[in-house]
């Protein structure tokens, strides 16, 4: 006799198993995206009349989630791989990207009232969404990139009023490099620790 095999659906991974497969990643496009965007904001900043830097600035910083995005497919994150399991900390990343984008509607009056004060009000609202990753991935990275992102970029606004589009966009990238290299470190520790990828065995086990 044979016995007929059905296939048991696959339980959906608890969130906690989740988290641990979100805080596995390498966390690397999105802030070299950061750093591009930004960089290319204070490039404007120095060579272009204000009234361009300023435009710059919106195009710039607002191009950062799809830069980001294309980036991910060059360090193997790949954002848009329909492949990887489902995980609902995505969907919270991407709500402190939408957050970090609301945001402008703060930036906006300011602007318009002092256009200087934009690399402010953008480079520390954008920053906010740093919090909630450094509490997801459970690394002090994420505070350490919010809290001091806001110190220097307050600093710079006050310390170089005749030239915050090129002062404060540069506090930011330095902010980014450390970011970077702390998130590397990180990713390659937990490499060579066996708990780079633990999402496609948690998987298999479900």
């Amino acid at each position: 006799m044979t016995a007929d095999v059905v296939a048991m659906p696959k339980q959906p991974l608890s969130l906690d198993a989740q988290r641990e497969a979100f805080a596995s990643r390498r966390f690397l496009a999105m802030p070299l995206a950061g750093s591009i965007a930004w960089t290319i904001v204070a490039i404007g900043g120095a060579t272009l009349p204000l009234a361009l830097a300023v435009w710059v600035l919106f195009l710039a910083t607002g191009m950062i989630v799809w830069l980001g995005v294309g980036l991910s497919r060059l360090t193997g994150e790949d954002f848009m791989d329909k492949t990887r399991p489902k995980n609902a900390f995505d969907a919270l990343f991407f709500s402190t990207v939408a957050m970090a984008l609301l945001a402008w509607a703060i930036a906006i009056p300011f602007f318009r009232a002092d256009p200087t004060s934009l690399p402010l009000s953008v480079g520390i609202l954008s920053g906010m969404m740093w919090l909630p990753l450094s509490w997801t991935i459970r690394h002090w990275i994420g505070w350490f990139h919010a809290i001091v992102r806001t110190a220097l970029v307050l600093v710079a606004h006050y310390a170089w009023p005749d030239h915050r589009f090129v002062a404060v966009p540069l506090a930011i990238v330095a902010i980014y490099l450390v970011t970077i290299v702390v998130l590397e470190r990180r990713w390659r520790a937990r490499q060579g620790a066996g708990l780079a990828n633990p999402s496609m065995e948690m998987a298999e086990k479900a």
